[in-house]
């Protein structure tokens, strides 16, 4: 009778102390969960205001934001971001987050900024894992190489122009590094041309609201 009590004991003990700990662990993970989306949503932010400064637009752009989908343009077949700046109610730009699926080292995901007009208000790589040293001077941080899309179109330098030096084109590529930078010119130039063949839809198609846009 004594050992069948202290099992019922010790079990009754390890049941408390699980349950304890599954609370514990569960709002650990609420207070994180809140942390790491707020630092997430603040990142987010800055790469967009980077792209577009907050004078030039008066909305929210997390709010203003639609999905869309082009495995073909948009290097995804899943659907993707769109951040819509606007002021006083009149488009000014959006920014879609494109991917170029075929870096050095895997998919490079890019924030392209395209001004109402078909112009690039600048190009923002959120996420690679090109190799340091070499094609991750796609990255800002490490070159001002990124700089060189601000305010190109389809029409500048045209088509033959949207490459590689070592491919025809106007951009340079990096020494011993032309896979990355490759796939990112790549990307941004179909991303346009997605914008070209979208542009009204892009700026009428009402909002997604964030919430909504994680549970599809």
């Amino acid at each position: 009778m004594q050992t069948l009590r202290n099992m019922i004991i010790s079990a009754v003990l390890l049941g408390l102390f699980a349950v304890i700990g599954t609370t514990l662990v569960a709002i650990t993970y609420n207070k994180t969960a809140d942390r790491i989306a707020a630092n997430h949503r603040a990142m987010l932010l800055k790469g967009l205001h980077i792209l577009i400064p907050p004078e030039r637009h008066d909305n929210d752009l997390f709010t203003d934001v639609i999905s869309v989908s082009d495995k073909e343009l948009l290097g995804t077949p899943k659907p993707v971001r769109v951040y819509r700046a606007r002021r006083n109610g009149r488009p000014v730009a959006v920014i879609i987050n494109s991917v170029a699926p075929d870096g050095y080292s895997g998919r490079i995901d890019l924030l392209v900024a395209i001004n109402f007009d078909g112009t690039l208000a600048g190009v923002h790589v959120v996420n690679h894992k090109e190799t340091p040293g070499l094609g991750d001077a796609i990255d800002r941080s490490r070159s001002d190489w990124i700089l060189s899309f601000n305010n190109r179109s389809l029409k500048n330098p045209g088509k033959k122009g949207w490459a590689v030096k070592r491919d025809g084109g106007i951009f340079d590529q990096f020494s011993g590094a032309t896979v990355s930078p490759r796939a990112v010119v790549k990307a941004v130039y179909k991303t346009l041309l997605y914008y070209e063949k979208n542009r009204d839809k892009l700026f009428d198609t009402p909002s997604i609201p964030i919430e909504e846009e994680k549970n599809e």
